[in-house]
């Protein structure tokens, strides 16, 4: 917890162009965090928040498929399929990031946003896969032939019954991707060309003292994370609560 206090505190620190020394208590980084001299960070956070959203959104998506095709269908090369989704979790980040930048070099495309969401996609379907695999394996077919067996269709079954017993599986896909995406360094670093990304922006800047806008950036996002933690936490146990008062 001492790096997560570290930030926080010299988030309100009354620093100049470095913040490694404390200065001076002040909320001025807070209420300026976008000022026009230190627009660079927000620009990096904004392009952060970009690329995660995105890759989420595409990896969750083909990731949910591929999970229900692999636990539920027959194909040729199914066993080689999962065998080739769990190799971007187990490949050193480095090996990753220095391919995917030989390949784009290879075929000419230019290194920019596209090739960071291209990479981060990449290997945040392999974690959606794994998370939701998990969940349409746990689920009971038996409430899909009942949906059948009062003609449902195919699309009314999976609306009705199917995607709503996913959803969660589906929603903790989403939240990892988007963490593992916001904060790669690495492989974003080796594929970003002339864009910057917060995680890229906060290692350039390491070397000079890392700015208190920086830090308050930081500390927004952990604070945003934990609130939405406890809400989730509070909500089930009301919730579990409710229907143990109903049994």
């Amino acid at each position: 917890m001492v790096p997560i206090v570290y930030t926080f505190v010299f988030s309100f620190n009354d620093s100049l162009k470095s913040n490694i020394t404390w200065r001076g208590f002040t909320f001025d980084k807070w209420l300026n965090v976008c000022a026009v001299q230190n627009g660079a960070v927000c620009e990096a956070f904004a392009n952060s928040i970009i690329i995660g959203v995105v890759a989420t959104i595409v990896a969750t998506a083909l990731g949910t498929m591929i999970a229900i095709a692999i636990v539920r269908y027959r194909f040729k090369f199914r066993s080689q399929t999962s065998l080739f989704l769990f190799l971007p979790m187990a490949t050193p980040e480095v090996v990753l990031g220095a391919g995917l930048a030989a390949q784009f070099l290879s075929i000419g495309v230019p290194k920019d946003m596209l090739t960071i969401i291209l990479a981060h996609i990449m290997f945040c379907i392999s974690f959606v896969v794994v998370t939701v695999k998990a969940r349409v394996s746990s689920l009971d077919p038996a409430l899909e032939e009942a949906g059948r067996d009062l003609y449902g269709s195919p699309t009314q079954v999976f609306m009705r019954i199917t995607f709503p017993l996913l959803l969660p599986g589906i929603l903790a896909a989403a939240l990892l991707s988007f963490a593992l995406s916001f904060d790669d360094f690495i492989i974003t670093n080796f594929n970003s060309g002339a864009v910057t990304t917060f995680p890229k922006y906060i290692y350039v800047s390491a070397a000079r003292g890392i700015p208190a806008e920086a830090n308050v950036i930081a500390s927004a996002v952990f604070i945003f994370a934990l609130v939405i933690v406890v809400t989730t936490q509070v909500s089930q146990a009301a919730r579990a609560k409710r229907l143990a008062k109903q049994a």
